[in-house]
Formats: structure tokens, C-alpha cells, sequence
């Protein structure tokens, strides 16, 4: 009797989805680079070489992400996005890299990357189709093509939707996570998944999702535009009840890349969408050109305060607790002990804005002390306590972001 009541439990433990996703990988979210937003499918590798979706971008962008700072600060990962593989799958049904942008092949990519202390990122579709109109990973592939990517040693998986029907999805995504685990390779597994389904319930199952994949994209894309930002934030926040408490360490939302360093932000924006996408615990993204950024982008992308603020261990997606009528925005980000991170924003297009408020104002507990850095400047105020008014004069759609640590609680 035992021995059948435990295989039975066993075989349902087996079963049940949440078994898909223990692979222990994005405690934190994952930071790095990813090609798509500033690169897209550009495959004219004759007339624009430097530019063009091939090993060359993905070796040089390598190199910098390793020298110029940003792996030490944990950015590590390297992502391919749609559009680098042959439009054919090879005799045995195997995906294959586009022999003319990729002759190395992907393993001597992946391992190219591995000895600069990086990890690679590799794009797939659930679909007939990737968006870009490349082969697709249809259900009978799926098994196959995490094998392919597995052997290449590539350490993260971005599987689009494109292509394909819910029923497809509903069955495709969470059979991926349970491939990826079977190759006994680490693939951290990022899913498009919510993002072709609305990103709402009763369509989008949170709990189902936090144990397929390891962090998902709910929504639009973003382009290279303040307009985007906006909307992804907007959406973002008005659904924050239902967002929210979905993320934590190894399931992430990812509201999409950081666009800083391209051409559709002022230095204002850039510091804002970096320091709402840090209190949204997203993942940290990049999509620019690292060989050309320019040092007051770079400055921005590698805040290092910035930085320990979004990988916090707690992973508590932050929430807006305050809108006003003068269009200032508060937002609101628990970290561990007991610290916190503020971000006031503004969507006031005239002149900087005086905006006066208190801790208690933001519910603080009562009689607490507090040591405050500005993120951005550095300086710090000692000894705040949660009943003193202060004031912050925040620049037309920018931020002043502060972290908090207390100095003193009240007794409980």
C-alpha cells in the first residue's frame, strides 16, 4: 500500500509544472545585452557589415561588455535575438546559424563568450515562424532544438510567440522548461508566452508562469521612443496588483530592454527608465551599440548603487503608491534589511518641480530614523526621521531616487 501511495505521488510530483522550473538560476534578474531593440533584423551583412545580425556584432559586443566595465558589475549576459539562423533546418532537422554571418558556428561563439566570464543568450519562436521569418520551433522540435541549444552551451533561451496558436503556446511553453532541465544544462528561460495572451487574467495564469519560466515579457515591445517608455510604465503600473506579487527571485516580469545610450531619450529619460525599470525589479537589458556609447549613458547603465538596488536578494517588485494632480509620481521598493528605494517622478513637461512631502506621508513606520542616498548624486542626509517634511526638485520627466536605510526603528 505505502510503496503504491508513494510512487503515485511521485509520478504526480512529475506531473505537475512546478517541477518544470526548480532549475535554481535568476535569483536575481539577469542583466546584460541584448540585440534586438538597436539591431533588429538587419541581415545586410554586404552593405552594412558593422551593424549587421552576424558572429562579428556578437564577438565585438563580447569584448566590450568584458573590458569596458560592465561584466564586473554583473552584466554577463550576451543575447542573440531573432533572425541568426539559416531560413532552412539542416538534413537531420537540426537549427543552424546562417553559415555567411555565423561560419564559426554557435559553440565557438558560446565559446568565445565563456572564457571573457560571460554566459550567451539565444532567440527561438514557439511558432511555424520566427517574427522575423525564420524556422520556428514547432511542439515536434521542441525536445530537439533545447538539445541543439544545449550542446552549442548556450546558458539562456528566449522563446518568442510568433506563429502560433494559444493551444500551442499553453502546450509549447512549459514543455520547453521541461526540455531545457532535461539536457542537464543551466538555460535560464525567458518566455514571450503572457505578452501573445494579453498579459492579464483570467488569459495569463501568474502561478503557472513563475513555475515554467524564469521571467517573461507581459508586453509590447519597446522602440526607441519616450512615447514607449510611457506606455510600458502605464501599463505596468495600472496592473501592478496583479504584477506585482508575481515576481520574485527566479521569475521575473520584464517590462523589455533599457533603450539608454540609442537616440529616442534625453539624459532625463535615460536616468528615469533606468531607475523605474530598477524599482520594477526588471531585468536589466541593454540594447545599444557598446562600442560608441557615450560616457553619460555608460555613467547611468553603470550606477552602481543603481545596480545593488535592482539585484536585491529579497526580489520584491516595487509598486506607485503616490499619484498627484500635479502629475509627480511616487514609487515604492522593499529591500532587504529593512531598507527601501524611492523613486519620485516626474511627468511634467514646463520646469523643474519643488515637491514637499514626509515619510510618513509615504506610510514609513512611525519614529523611525533614516540614513537617505541619492542614487544619481551620491549625497546623503543623516538622520531622517519619518515625521520631517523634505523637499526634492525633480527635472521635467526625470527622477530623484533615493535609498533609505534605517537607522534607528521605532520599538515594537
Amino acid at each position: 500500500g505505502l510503496a503504491v501511495a508513494v510512487a503515485v505521488a511521485v509520478a504526480v510530483a512529475l506531473a505537475l509544472p512546478s517541477v518544470a522550473l526548480e532549475n535554481g538560476l535568476a535569483r536575481t534578474p539577469p542583466m546584460g545585452w541584448l540585440a534586438w531593440e538597436r539591431f533588429r533584423c538587419n541581415v545586410d551583412c554586404r552593405a552594412d557589415p558593422h551593424n549587421c545580425i552576424s558572429e562579428r556584432l556578437f564577438f565585438e559586443m563580447a569584448d566590450r561588455l568584458a573590458e569596458d566595465g560592465w561584466r564586473v558589475l554583473g552584466y554577463q549576459y550576451i543575447n542573440i535575438d531573432d533572425c541568426w539562423s539559416a531560413k532552412q533546418r539542416d538534413a537531420a532537422g537540426r537549427l543552424v546559424p546562417d553559415p555567411e554571418r555565423f561560419p564559426s558556428g554557435i559553440r565557438a561563439l558560446a565559446d568565445y563568450v565563456h572564457a571573457k566570464g560571460l554566459k550567451l543568450g539565444i532567440y527561438g519562436d514557439l511558432g511555424n515562424l520566427t517574427c522575423g521569418g525564420y524556422p520556428g520551433t514547432t511542439l515536434d522540435y521542441v525536445k530537439q532544438d533545447a538539445q541543439t541549444f544545449a550542446e552549442w552551451g548556450v546558458d539562456m533561451l528566449k522563446l518568442d510567440g510568433c506563429y502560433s496558436s494559444e493551444e500551442e503556446q499553453a502546450k509549447g511553453y512549459p514543455e520547453m522548461a521541461r526540455a531545457l532541465n532535461a539536457t542537464g544544462r543551466p538555460i535560464v528561460y525567458s518566455c514571450s508566452w503572457p505578452a501573445y495572451q494579453g498579459g492579464l487574467p483570467p488569459k495569463v495564469n501568474y502561478t503557472i508562469l513563475a513555475e515554467v519560466c524564469n521571467l517573461w515579457r507581459n508586453y509590447d515591445d519597446i522602440e526607441d521612443s519616450w512615447d514607449s517608455v510611457l506606455s510600458i510604465l502605464d501599463w505596468f503600473f495600472t496592473n501592478q496588483d496583479v504584477l506585482q506579487p508575481a515576481a520574485g527571485p527566479g521569475h521575473w516580469n520584464d517590462p523589455d530592454m533599457l533603450i539608454i545610450g540609442n537616440f529616442g531619450l534625453s539624459y532625463e529619460q535615460s536616468r528615469s527608465q533606468m531607475a523605474l525599470w530598477t524599482v520594477m525589479a526588471a531585468p536589466l537589458l541593454m540594447s545599444t551599440d557598446l562600442r560608441t556609447i557615450s560616457p553619460s549613458a555608460k555613467e547611468i547603465l553603470q550606477n552602481r548603487l543603481m545596480i545593488q538596488i535592482n539585484q536585491d536578494p529579497l526580489g520584491i517588485q516595487g509598486r506607485r503608491i503616490v499619484k498627484e494632480k500635479s502629475l509627480i509620481e511616487v514609487f515604492l521598493r522593499p529591500l532587504s534589511q529593512a531598507a527601501s528605494a524611492l523613486v519620485f517622478f516626474s511627468r511634467r513637461t514646463d520646469m523643474p518641480f519643488l515637491y514637499t512631502t514626509s515619510l510618513a506621508k509615504l506610510h514609513f513606520p512611525e519614529n523611525a530614523v533614516y540614513e537617505v542616498q541619492d542614487v544619481y548624486s551620491g549625497k546623503i542626509i543623516s538622520g531622517l526621521k519619518t515625521g520631517d517634511n523634505f523637499s526634492v526638485v525633480i527635472n521635467p520627466s526625470g527622477v530623484v531616487m533615493w535609498y533609505l536605510r534605517p537607522t534607528a526603528l521605532p520599538v515594537q
